[in-house]
């Protein structure tokens, strides 16, 4: 089973599912001696297993993949309906499908859970909650080093019991979809280093560290805190490897986006991206309704994926770091 100890550089590089993630970038964090994730959410489970292999033949060294661990509430009809009827005018403009319904998905969790046990793979993470003991037995009985992506002690005390192997403390300056377990839940809102201290203190698990970073300094600093390592997302986002879109890229070093948030607007979930026409105009307006708000907006996302003011920036408060060079590259600079 994996250990962190195979590791000569402490970097995870952040699963960033949705598009940034490729076979390349995982591979690529992974042979720089780091350890590479690929974010399997939204993929099809023949889709992920055709992925798995595709990293296979692009390094022997370890690898994770993270999936969503899904949760239903009851649907909200009439703010999903409010919210939709906001959304028509740009729909409109932008000649964009807007579903008048949307059903509820688990995005097929429990037969990427069996893909990831029968490909054994190296490291299965969650976000958005953990798993029963019972899915983590059978990860482990195939092999699988199991961590959880935790905001909070509470949700790490969670996590422990259920019997992951590490954890993912994420603070609030992490770029992307916040980790809390629910969907309905507020924002804990801590920084990565009293997280991190808080998380270690509580489990005596191995906590790899999220959220911020943008140096070789803020890695010395979390590690010295007891990181058993430390993940960075957003620094990859520039990197030839990663499949952000051009206007992403752009965006990450133009003036005119200077400040990130998080939002509900693109997906019913807390996410952290730059400040945009999109998110300005509709943050304060999107209901906590996931996935379907994520559904509905799908289409005006791929009908202006060259327009950064509509499509979601997802980015860290230490975004300006990120630089337009090979992952290796970046992993070598963070080396403490």
């Amino acid at each position: 089973m994996f250990s962190f100890d195979r590791l000569t550089v402490p970097i995870a590089g952040a699963p960033m599912a949705g598009g940034a993630s490729t076979s390349a970038l995982t591979a690529a964090v992974s042979n720089a001696g780091g350890l590479g994730f690929y974010g399997g959410a939204y993929l099809t489970p023949e889709r992920l297993r055709a992925t798995i292999n595709e990293i296979r033949t692009l390094t022997d060294a370890p690898f994770g993949v993270n999936l969503f661990v899904p949760e239903e509430i009851p649907f909200d009809e009439q703010a999903f309906t409010t919210y939709r009827d906001r959304l028509v005018p740009l729909a409109e403009r932008l000649d964009a499908p807007l579903p008048e319904n949307v059903a509820f998905t688990d995005d097929d969790f429990d037969a990427k859970v069996q893909v990831l046990i029968d490909e054994r793979v190296p490291v299965a993470s969650f976000t958005f909650g953990c798993p029963d003991a019972a899915t983590i037995d059978r990860l482990h009985a195939a092999d699988v080093f199991v961590a959880g992506t935790v905001t909070c002690v509470d949700e790490a005390l969670l996590a422990r019991e259920a019997g992951v192997d590490a954890l993912c403390a994420q603070g609030v300056s992490a770029g992307g979809h916040r980790g809390t377990f629910r969907i309905l839940d507020d924002d804990p809102g801590f920084d990565t280093l009293t997280l991190l201290t808080a998380v270690v203190d509580a489990t005596g698990l191995p906590v790899v560290a999220a959220g911020g970073v943008g140096s070789r300094a803020d890695v010395v600093a979390l590690i010295d805190a007891g990181a058993t390592a430390v993940q960075i997302g957003t620094l990859l986002l520039r990197c030839p490897e990663a499949g952000t879109k051009q206007a992403h890229r752009d965006a990450l070093v133009d003036p005119r986006f200077a400040e990130t948030a998080t939002t509900r607007a693109y997906s019913g979930r807390l996410a952290r991206g730059l400040v945009n026409d999109f998110i300005a105009a509709h943050t304060a307006a999107a209901p906590p309704v996931y996935p379907q708000i994520n559904t509905l907006t799908g289409g005006i996302r791929r009908a202006g994926s060259a327009d950064p003011e509509v499509i979601n920036l997802w980015a860290g408060t230490g975004f300006r770091a990120a630089q337009a060079i090979p992952a290796a590259e970046v992993v070598a600079a963070l080396r403490p």
